[in-house]
């Protein structure tokens, strides 16, 4: 008998009430996607197509106003310590140390450690987003990335079956940025975490991710494509550019951010099935491949786009 996934989220919709004789707001609607254990997913879309919704109802935070939320065969209601979530601010409780916040959500999964039990639990945490010798500082002692990493660091310090990303690096400065990620993809690989992240960086995306859905414009926006990364599993964010299906990659998530979004929202292709959207593998095409089996420079550099990070 096959396994189930280990999330589904199945015809998912958000319908928000018009106000004095206004017709309804729907958000998103018939939004299916699936995630396996052990996998890192991102979603991609423009403001508006409700990414952060779906986030806040994998969280418990919300709740769809359609559709059914699964996870590890259980239906998603309310917030629960089996998901740990990492918001765009870093919501550190300022009064406390680093140490303090990442303590307040062990005691909170695990009551029953005892103190030194609860202090290796925490340093194990902090040592691997690499704040080691910043334990007793608060976080207004704190750059912007530190207290991201304490954000992280307490969200995985609960072992969490599912790690929730809400765009947790997009005010950080692009070094700092690199730096995070890079540690994001080593803990994931020490952890087999489950994570589920919003994005609205290509390369971030294709650095992290093993899948990434697509969601066209709002409203009643849809997951257009569920996007397979086909880059090699040990990717470093320097080295990134030189892989051979890279360009490949980022060219087809561009496409579809530059054009195709708006063009899938006005007028979906007519094959297409909300219950399963097209799964794709553009690293598997060699952009320019002529019929003798030549190959032309991608089209599309990085030049060309930097505005859509």
């Amino acid at each position: 008998m096959e396994k189930a996934p280990f999330l589904i989220a199945d015809g998912l919709s958000k319908i928000y009430p018009g106000k004095a004789g206004k017709p309804d707001l729907t958000v998103f609607e018939q939004v299916n996607f699936t995630i396996e254990k052990g996998e890192f997913v991102c979603i991609i879309g423009h403001s508006g197509c409700g990414k952060t919704t779906i986030l806040n109802a994998l969280a418990g935070l919300d709740t769809a106003t359609g559709g059914h939320l699964l996870m590890d065969g259980r239906e998603v209601s309310g917030p629960s310590l089996e998901r740990g979530v990492v918001f765009q601010g870093h919501a550190l409780m300022p009064w406390l140390t680093a140490k303090k916040n990442v303590e307040f959500a062990v005691r909170s999964r695990w009551p029953e450690k005892n103190q030194m039990q609860i202090d290796e639990h925490c340093q194990r945490y902090l040592s691997l987003v690499g704040l080691s010798g910043s334990e007793q500082k608060k976080p207004s002692e704190l750059s912007g990335g530190m207290k991201q990493r304490v954000g992280i660091a307490r969200a995985f310090s609960i072992e969490p079956k599912m790690l929730l990303l809400d765009e947790p690096f997009g005010a950080l400065d692009a070094l700092t940025r690199g730096n995070i990620q890079e540690e994001l993809l080593k803990i994931c690989a020490i952890t087999e975490q489950t994570v589920f992240m919003i994005t609205h960086d290509v390369d971030e995306a294709l650095l992290l991710s093993d899948k990434i859905l697509l969601m066209s414009n709002g409203p009643q926006a849809r997951i257009a494509e569920i996007v397979i990364n086909t880059l090699g599993k040990n990717r470093h964010r320097e080295s990134l550019h030189k892989e051979p299906q890279f360009y490949a990659m980022r060219n087809h998530l561009v496409d579809f951010l530059v054009s195709r979004s708006r063009q899938f929202s006005q007028s979906p292709p007519k094959d297409y099935d909300p219950k399963n959207p097209p799964v794709v593998r553009p690293g598997e095409l060699v952009l320019g491949e002529d019929s003798s089996g030549g190959l032309e420079p991608a089209p599309t550099d990085r030049a060309n786009v930097v505005n859509l990070r």
